[in-house]
């Protein structure tokens, strides 16, 4: 499909004609706004640099040391988190029960959020780091945060990296293009895969699936 796809245009290049992914494919496959505030990032690094943002943000303080004998790179590097860093810090820490604070509860669920958003919704080419941009975006009311239109941002970045794959020598390709597969599947069913299970699903499933985006299903 990245062969295909014309920067030009922003369509695939088939031999039946032109196709695209719209805001209505991403709507309906993945149940993310489409309307409401553009997702609009600061340009410069914040005053006092990402650890205090960082700490009150996640609760805690990040190593920017680098934390095997001197390899690699330290879990806060330039402004960009590690993943692997950062779930192996939340399956170590995290605790949820009757007892935990609201405000606790919180904290946990932004940092499900920045890595739901910047390791899945808008990865890079590696999927370990986490840009530091999506912190500041993260950190505000609740409902602000809902309200905004995640959907055509993450179109957006779809549209971006398929022009940058499908340059000559391009290797890899971060953004979600697990939307693309889903495209794929529903509107070139002959590239989808025979459904595991094809038994009649139960009331309760069926019931289930209905409240779900339609790519779930």
């Amino acid at each position: 499909m990245a062969e295909r796809w014309r920067p030009e245009t922003h369509t695939f290049h088939l031999p039946e004609g032109e196709m695209t992914i719209t805001l209505k494919d991403v709507a309906i496959l993945t149940g993310m706004p489409i309307s409401g505030d553009a997702v609009i990032g600061p340009q410069t690094k914040p005053e006092g640099g990402w650890g205090p943002l960082i700490r009150d943000c996640l609760g805690f303080d990040m190593p920017t040391t680098t934390p095997i004998q001197g390899r690699g790179h330290p879990p806060l590097n330039a402004g960009q988190v590690s993943v692997p860093w950062l779930v192996s810090h939340i399956q170590q820490e995290v605790v949820i029960n009757d007892e935990t604070p609201e405000e606790q509860v919180e904290r946990y669920a932004r940092i499900y959020l920045i890595g739901l958003v910047g390791g899945f919704l808008f990865p890079d080419k590696s999927n370990r780091w986490i840009q530091g941009i999506w912190l500041e975006l993260l950190t505000g009311d609740w409902d602000a945060i809902g309200q905004k239109s995640w959907g055509s941002a993450v179109l957006a970045g779809l549209y971006r990296e398929l022009c940058t794959c499908s340059k000559v020598g391009a290797k890899q390709a971060g953004a979600a293009m697990f939307i693309l597969q889903l495209w794929v599947w529903e509107h070139l069913p002959m590239f989808a895969p025979a459904d595991p299970r094809p038994y009649r699903r139960n009331d309760d499933e069926l019931n289930f699936l209905q409240n779900l985006p339609y790519g779930v299903k």
